[in-house]
């Protein structure tokens, strides 16, 4: 069973996913691959639930800014190579920026797979706790953002990361 949560926050309306006791979605009103017109789930398993509130409760920490890593258990579900992308990002601390080709070199791929793994980047399910916002153009220029360049704007000044024009 999947159950969802919708949250308010102040980059606009979150809806989180759980599954298993694990958060497997988070995303913003009108991102990019939005799961389609998901009402609250009703009979929400008690494992999920507790993630749902735990995601919620440390959304809220981070927004307030008391909080800049994430505890809650999340899961992944994509290809391998997007799964070590996403794996990737965790590594990147609040308050500093990767550029996708030095997410590649992380990665053990050459420079010229920066484009593959900004496709990845570009997928990740798990906006905010998986931190895709960290991830910049070449010389730091703000670029694609499924949740919208604004937000992840926003949230790289929440971090305390400058940020120049995309």
């Amino acid at each position: 069973m999947t159950s969802y949560r919708h949250i308010d926050s102040p980059l606009g309306t979150i809806l989180l996913r759980a599954q298993g006791a694990h958060l497997t979605g988070l995303f913003f009103a009108g991102q990019k691959y939005h799961p389609a017109d998901i009402a609250d789930s009703r009979d929400v398993p008690p494992a999920d639930a507790a993630v749902l509130d735990r995601a919620a409760s440390e959304l809220a920490e981070y927004f307030a800014g008391r909080r800049d890593t994430f505890t809650v258990p999340v899961r992944f579900a994509g290809s391998p190579f997007q799964q070590r992308v996403w794996e990737a990002l965790l590594a990147i601390p609040c308050g500093e920026t990767a550029s996708y080709g030095q997410l590649a070199r992380t990665l053990g791929l050459p420079p010229a797979h920066a484009r593959a793994v900004g496709g990845a980047v570009g997928r990740n399910p798990l906006s905010v706790i998986v931190p895709c916002h960290r991830v910049l153009g070449s010389a730091g220029a703000l670029t694609g953002y499924a949740g919208g360049i604004d937000r992840k704007r926003a949230l790289l000044q929440r971090e305390g990361v400058g940020t120049t024009p995309g």
